[in-house]
């Protein structure tokens, strides 16, 4: 019966998106390139696409199959699905997306996150008005170990929750406002760590789930385009090359619909607000 629901209001979500607020499913064609060389290619990935899957009946188009199409002489017969990935977005999360070309590349990358020598910054819309400033999580994620919420992750104070790991985010407020008439706002985070869902997380845990996120609303934030979490900045050091990558603000209020109307700033989203953070 919990899983009929669930199916039933992902299709209501689905169909508003696609037919009321006129988003098309992103096609193979449709890839955002924002950096290419011989070493790395960076993306700006589209929202509601997979990085890639096992099942094309179930996902026809991913970042892979996009790729596979626009670079097939880049593409690496030996790796599965042809290229390699340095990092993970969700399904739902737009942004910065980068791929290591060759071995060497592949490794730097690699090292890089696994020393914690990257910095990544996302932009997210939040339910609510976060009152400080800025704010810093520090709180362990793990698993949902129950039945109907596997897919879910957790903080550690749940009983529920299995395998923690530490996980930390900082959060900076750009603007106060109002989301379709309620009020949100406007955030910059950075991971410190890097969790799964780790951001979706911590913001519902702060009583400020991010608008449109399907999951962690207990799946009653149905009715946005889209889950508003963006990977807007990824720096990524290396011996190679120089990669700092950064995207536009998906999230303007001149978007009509983002529904977003900011009423105060608090930070400039600018280049010196990296430093803040």
């Amino acid at each position: 019966m919990i899983q009929l629901e669930t199916k039933l209001k992902w299709f209501l979500s689905y169909a508003i998106k696609v037919y009321v607020m006129g988003c098309k499913p992103a096609s193979v064609e449709d890839l955002n390139v924002l950096h290419l060389s011989d070493n790395f290619l960076v993306v700006n990935k589209a929202c509601d696409i997979p990085i890639n899957a096992d099942t094309a009946e179930k996902h026809p188009v991913t970042i892979a199959t996009q790729l596979n199409h626009r670079f097939p002489h880049l593409a690496d017969p030996s790796v599965k699905f042809g290229f390699r990935f340095c990092h993970r977005l969700d399904y739902s999360t737009s942004g910065v997306l980068a791929i290591a070309l060759n071995k060497i590349a592949a490794k730097e990358s690699g090292d890089a996150f696994n020393t914690k020598k990257t910095h990544k910054y996302y932009l997210a819309l939040v339910h609510g008005h976060v009152e400080e400033d800025t704010v810093i999580i520090n709180k362990d994620i793990g698993y949902d170990s129950r039945p109907d919420y596997s897919y879910r992750m957790c903080s550690s104070d749940k009983e529920y929750c299995i395998q923690p790991k530490w996980a930390i985010t900082k959060f900076l407020v750009l603007q106060r406002g109002t989301y379709d008439g309620k009020p949100a706002t406007k955030l910059l985070m950075k991971l410190i760590t890097g969790r799964r869902h780790q951001l979706r997380v911590h913001c519902h845990e702060i009583g400020h789930t991010i608008v449109g996120d399907y999951t962690y609303s207990n799946k009653t934030d149905i009715y946005p385009y889209r889950m508003f979490l963006h990977a807007y900045r990824l720096v990524l050091p290396n011996k190679l090359e120089e990669i700092d990558i950064l995207t536009e603000d998906p999230f303007s209020e001149h978007e009509p619909r983002n529904k977003w109307c900011p009423a105060e700033t608090a930070h400039e989203l600018s280049t010196e607000v990296f430093s803040v953070l």
